[in-house]
């Protein structure tokens, strides 16, 4: 049985559409119906099908290297054809609340408002009634200066969070990765091509999986690592907050 056919046949007895397929793996819904037909020329070349049957058989409970190695097999020596348009779909890292700029032009309608009604008060009302009491009693009577109130301590924020883990990969080469939080919610997983770079935070770990590791080098928590690993190699890590300690 080809590689098509025992992806085809994993995905129907999974009871998944290739749509379904596609929001699982991030990879588009043509360049799934074309490796299940066994065209690989789709995925860009040999570098990224492999990547792709990874992916897919992640999803579908297979065993990634059996299928990667059959791979190997049926076409290591023939060229697969690079089309542009062959690329993964990568999930959006996690994205900053954005500042809002202040509505000044409302805010100084409202003041203007208030001090308009405050000077028709005065002009309809005739001079406070503080003033007219002051002129009628005479001169006041200074009164004892009154104690200052006992200071508030303030309660500041904390300015960080401590259990916050900061992953940045830059890529060398192009390189597939795989990265999950603590629950293991996939935060980003596809290709960084060259001279790209990614950072990625979330609370208490951060997981990895990088193919062809020693492209691409680590920085967690403000600490360079280097590359994780030797070129070719898929490696796992994981870290924490504070000193990066692969996990």
């Amino acid at each position: 049985m080809s590689i098509g056919a025992v992806l085809a046949g994993a995905r129907q007895q999974a009871g998944l559409t290739v749509a379904e397929l596609s929001e699982r793996t991030k990879i588009r819904e043509p360049v799934i119906t074309a490796v299940e037909r066994d065209d690989f020329s789709i995925c860009g070349g040999d570098f990224y099908a492999r990547g792709h049957l990874r992916s897919l058989a992640r999803a579908l409970a297979l065993d990634p290297d059996s299928l990667v190695n059959e791979y190997e097999e049926a076409y290591g020596g023939v060229r697969v054809p690079m089309r542009a348009a062959a690329m993964f779909k990568a999930d959006t890292p996690i994205k900053l609340h954005e500042h809002r700029t202040p509505n000044w032009t409302m805010a100084m309608g409202v003041a203007l408002a208030i001090v308009m009604v405050f000077g028709l008060a005065r002009i309809m009302g005739g001079p406070p009634a503080a003033v007219q009491t002051s002129a009628k009693a005479g001169p006041a009577i200074p009164k004892a200066p009154a104690r200052p109130a006992a200071a508030v301590p303030v309660t500041r924020p904390a300015t960080a969070v401590r259990d916050l883990v900061t992953v940045k990969i830059s890529a060398k080469r192009s390189a597939w990765v795989n990265v999950r939080d603590v629950k293991n919610k996939i935060l980003y997983q596809g290709t960084i091509v060259k001279g790209d770079s990614e950072t990625f935070k979330a609370r208490k770990k951060i997981k990895l999986i990088l193919e062809n590791a020693g492209a691409v080098s680590l920085n967690v928590n403000g600490i360079d690592l280097g590359a994780p690993g030797r070129s070719g190699q898929t490696v796992r890590r994981a870290f924490g907050p504070g000193v990066p300690r692969p996990r």
